[in-house]
């Protein structure tokens, strides 16, 4: 595979169609032109402030013509972003900020007092961005050498949905990687508009910000999802692909259904987090084609990608990438042997991650000879199709048995009262842990804890049945829509338990 560079490929494409359309936005098209004139404007002002190549600027912007000037800048000239959600406060933020020893912190208005507030600073402070329009071009081209390849890019923090978050350090190279993943698993072609609904802040959004980069494409950028507008925005965008994450599929599907459903160009949804139960459906309602991928940040995004339409697969490995699954032993697991570590390996040399930033002993934990370890737990089907089972640390021991949180939430959320739910461990009072499920119920629900754990008792096993459920308005979640489950109580106020000598009611009907 020939790896050109983003820098490059965006001068290429200024050289070339300068004033073809890369982004439709609320406030106006964006030409190439346009774009790389007001990314050298803001370049000129971020070197005047005392920025160089290699220095570390913390970003906190919502989604905005502006924002996407400032990524395009730092990307150019060879200073290193740090993509942070501006809802973040207190330590979480702290801990980004002191991490990457930032030079500067970028935000916007909004986000300023949560920066004074957290207790850590950048050593040339903050830079408060007013205006989120795009920068006019005000300043000479950037006259700089573009970064190569292998240059670090960007450090993403993980979701933390489990802990601290962890910087990935992640190069050019794994960036362009990132959008060529993306065109081969959607069927990407000439002409093609994909709908931009992601944070830029998180990595299913950078990689689709540089997708027109590699291919005759456009984007129609907005600066957050909204499931009730969704098919009309894009109906009328004329958009022909779309990116699902988290539950954004089973959300679209719980819409009133409108003429929209069907009256669109969209040919393919790709994208990661849609369950077995709504696949079908969503291909059926809106006449869709589903891409179910797999991957993680550390591994340039995309590792795997479903073309063959299997439901609840994550496919095979992309060109580039080579999946084994391993038991704790260490044994490679083929098909029928069972579930075992996703550990991704490579043919081409930087396309896993060089280890997170000031964290060598999480570094050495997940990149090892053999290969990277996930962390995530996988399984095969006879024809060579991977199937992804969570996440090996959000499992507790309870009772002897391993119990899989992803496998529990599952189950709940079938429940037909049930919206989304939570599983952790809490410590029993004799070893190990106990089960405690944190439940969000439909709009107008009339159930009680006890009716959950009753069904619950003829979905599970004994040993992952819940002991304590608590009912939740809301929850914490990450940018990409996975619950913040470190943030959740360990003793919930009023929480609902489980008597011990309940008896096992009979069977009941599985609603799905």
């Amino acid at each position: 595979m020939k790896i050109e560079g983003l820098a490059q490929r965006l001068a290429r494409k200024v050289r070339e169609h300068p004033d073809r359309v890369y982004a439709r936005t609320m406030s106006g098209d964006i030409t190439y032109r346009a774009l790389s004139g007001a990314a050298d404007t803001v370049s000129a002002r971020l070197h005047a402030a005392g920025v160089g190549r290699g220095d570390k600027v913390v970003v906190m912007m919502k989604n905005s013509p502006m924002s996407l000037a400032l990524i395009i800048a730092l990307l150019k000239s060879g200073i290193v972003w740090v993509p942070a959600n501006p809802a973040l406060v207190g330590v979480q933020l702290a801990h980004v900020i002191r991490q990457v020893e930032a030079s500067l912190i970028v935000c916007d208005p909004a986000a300023s007092p949560s920066i004074e507030g957290c207790g850590a600073a950048a050593r040339l402070g903050t830079m408060v961005v007013e205006d989120a329009s795009l920068p006019p071009a005000a300043a000479p081209p950037w006259a700089g050498d573009m970064p190569e390849p292998s240059e670090l890019a960007t450090i993403m923090f993980t979701s933390g949905t489990t802990g601290p978050a962890k910087g990935v350090q992640v190069t050019n190279l794994m960036l362009e990687l990132a959008a060529k993943a993306v065109l081969l698993c959607s069927d990407a072609k000439p002409r093609d508009n994909f709908y931009m609904w992601e944070p830029f802040y998180h990595i299913g959004g950078a990689q689709v910000l540089l997708l027109p980069f590699f291919e005759d494409i456009s984007l129609t950028v907005r600066d957050r999802f909204s499931a009730s507008q969704f098919w009309s925005d894009v109906s009328t965008a004329g958009c022909t692909h779309i990116h699902h994450l988290g539950g954004v599929i089973q959300l679209l599907l719980k819409q009133p259904a409108s003429r929209f459903d069907r009256d669109h160009k969209v040919r393919v949804a790709w994208g990661g987090g849609c369950v077995p139960a709504a696949w079908r459906p969503f291909e059926e309602r809106f006449g869709v084609e589903v891409r179910e991928c797999y991957g993680m940040t550390e591994a340039s995004s995309l590792t795997t990608c479903n073309l063959k339409g299997v439901v609840g697969s994550v496919g095979r490995p992309l060109p580039w990438f080579n999946v084994e699954l391993k038991n704790e032993d260490g044994r490679v697991l083929g098909p029928g042997e069972g579930r075992g570590e996703i550990v991704v390996t490579t043919s081409l040399p930087g396309a896993i991650f060089p280890g997170y930033f000031n964290a060598p002993e999480a570094t050495a934990k997940a990149l090892r000879p053999e290969g990277f370890h996930t962390g995530d737990i996988g399984s095969w089907d006879d024809s060579g199709m991977l199937f992804f089972h969570g996440r090996m640390s959000d499992s507790i021991r309870c009772r002897g048995e391993n119990v899989s949180a992803y496998e529990v939430e599952a189950t709940a959320n079938r429940h037909p009262a049930v919206e989304e739910s939570a599983m952790i461990g809490v410590p029993a009072e004799i070893g190990e842990y106990d089960i405690q499920l944190f439940v969000r119920l439909k709009p107008g629900s009339a159930v009680s804890e006890e009716d959950v754990s009753t069904w619950l008792e003829t979905q599970l096993a004994p040993y992952q049945r819940p002991r304590f459920i608590s009912f939740v308005d809301n929850f914490p979640k990450t940018p990409s829509q996975r619950i913040q489950k470190h943030l959740l109580p360990m003793e919930p106020r009023g929480r609902w338990e489980r008597p011990s000598n309940r008896p096992l009611p009979k069977p009941l009907h599985d609603p799905q």
